[in-house]
C-alpha cells in the first residue's frame, strides 16, 4: 500500500514521522504475525520536490513532488506552527490534488491547523470537522460552511479523518492500521507507541452517520436502554415487548438501523465498557465483568479475549503504566483541551 506525507514550510514533523514510524511498525508486526511479506511504501510530497524547513529545525527532504505522485490509500496532512494562513496561500497547487486523490478513494487524515487543508479544498463543506482548539474562532469564521465539532479531539466525515492534536492523530493512525492489517496488529502499534492509557478512538471522535445517528427513534431508544441498563440482564424478547415490538422486527430494525443484531450490538457495548474499567480503575475482573452484564467470570474473559485478542488481565497490565486509585470514568466526560503547542 502506498502512503502520502505531504511536506510544508512550518510544519511540525512529528506530525509526519510519528505515523511513519507507526505504519512500518504495522507492516512488520503483520509480516511477522501472518508469515507473509507486507511493504508500505512511504512517499513525502512538497509542492515543488523541494526540502521544508519544520519547527523543530529539521529539514524534511520529500522523496517525489506532487506532479509526479499517483495515487494512494492513505494521505497525511501537517499540523502547522502558528498562523496557517501564509502556508495555505503559497500551497494552492494542494486544492486539486486533494479533490483528485479523494475521489480516486484515498482515505485523507488532518491534524491541527493542517485541516485547513481540506476546508481550501471544499471536501469539509457540510461535514463534520474539528482542528487545533487555539485555532477554533479563526477556522469557523474563514470555513462557515464546515460542521466544526469543537468539542471533539476527532471528527471522521466517510474517508476524511480530522485530528485536533498530534496525540489525536496517533488514535486515528492506529484505528486506521485496524482497516488495513487488522485488530491485533493495530493493537500491538498501539501498545508499543501508546503505553499510557489512552481514550479509546470510538469515545471521542464524531463519526458522521454512526450508530447513535440514525433515523429510527425506537431504535435510539432500545440503544440507550441497552447503555443505561448495563449490569442488568437483558432479554431480547423482553427488550422487544418492551418497546412494543416482536423479537423478530426488533431484529429487522436494529439491523437496519446499525447493520449489526441486537445481541452483537450489545455484547460490544459491554467489551468497550470493560476495557474502560480495566484502563480507569483498580476493580477486579470478576467486578467488571458483574458491571458489565456479565454474571460468569469465564465467559466474560473468552468473550473479551475473542474481542480483543488478549485476555482482561493482560489487557490490562500492557495499557497501564501506573496504579490508579478507584475511580468511576465516565464515558460522557470530555477531557479537558491538552494545550499542546501545535495549531
Amino acid at each position: 500500500m502506498r502512503i502520502a506525507f505531504l511536506l510544508t514550510d512550518q510544519m511540525l514533523a512529528a506530525s509526519c514521522l510519528l505515523p511513519v514510524e507507526m505504519w512500518q511498525a504495522a507492516a512488520g508486526t503483520a509480516s511477522g504475525r501472518q508469515r507473509e511479506r507486507h511493504s508500505v511504501e512511504v512517499v513525502l510530497l512538497s509542492a515543488d520536490g523541494r526540502p521544508v524547513s519544520t519547527q523543530a529545525g529539521v529539514p524534511l527532504a520529500p522523496t517525489m513532488a506532487l506532479a509526479e505522485a499517483g495515487p494512494f490509500e492513505v494521505v497525511y496532512l501537517p499540523a502547522l506552527w502558528r498562523n496557517p494562513r501564509p502556508v495555505l496561500a503559497r500551497s494552492r497547487a494542494l486544492v486539486p490534488w486533494l479533490q483528485a486523490q479523494h475521489a480516486a478513494g484515498a482515505m485523507i487524515a488532518a491534524v491541527g491547523t493542517g485541516c485547513c487543508f481540506l476546508a481550501e479544498a471544499g471536501l469539509l463543506d457540510g461535514k463534520a470537522a474539528t482542528t487545533h482548539w487555539h485555532y477554533f474562532e479563526r477556522f469557523a469564521r474563514d470555513y462557515p460552511a464546515v460542521n466544526l465539532k469543537r468539542q471533539f479531539f476527532i471528527t471522521q466525515a466517510g474517508r476524511l479523518y480530522c485530528a485536533g492534536s498530534v496525540n489525536a492523530l496517533a488514535d486515528v493512525t492506529v484505528h486506521l492500521i485496524e482497516q488495513f492489517f487488522g485488530r491485533v496488529v493495530a493493537g500491538h502499534v498501539e501498545r508499543n507507541f501508546s503505553h499510557e492509557i489512552r481514550r479509546p478512538y470510538d469515545r471521542y471522535r464524531y463519526l458522521e452517520g454512526d450508530e447513535l445517528q440514525h433515523a429510527d427513534e425506537v431504535i435510539l431508544e432500545v440503544q440507550w436502554r441497552m447503555q443505561r441498563d448495563l449490569a442488568s440482564p437483558l432479554r431480547m424478547p423482553a427488550l422487544a415487548a418492551e418497546f412494543g415490538l416482536s423479537p423478530r422486527t426488533l431484529d429487522r430494525r436494529f439491523r437496519d438501523a446499525t447493520g449489526r443484531p441486537p445481541l452483537a450490538w450489545l455484547q460490544d457495548l459491554r467489551i468497550r465498557s470493560a476495557k474502560e474499567l480495566l484502563e480507569a480503575t483498580n476493580l477486579s475482573v470478576k467486578e467488571i465483568a458483574f458491571r458489565v452484564g456479565y454474571q460468569d467470570q469465564g465467559h466474560f474473559a473468552r468473550l473479551f479475549t475473542r474481542g480483543m485478542t488478549i485476555g482482561p488481565g493482560e489487557y490490562r497490565r500492557t495499557v497501564r503504566a501506573k496504579v490508579f486509585s478507584l475511580r468511576e470514568p465516565s464515558a460522557a466526560t470530555m477531557p479537558p483541551p491538552r494545550e499542546e503547542h501545535s495549531e
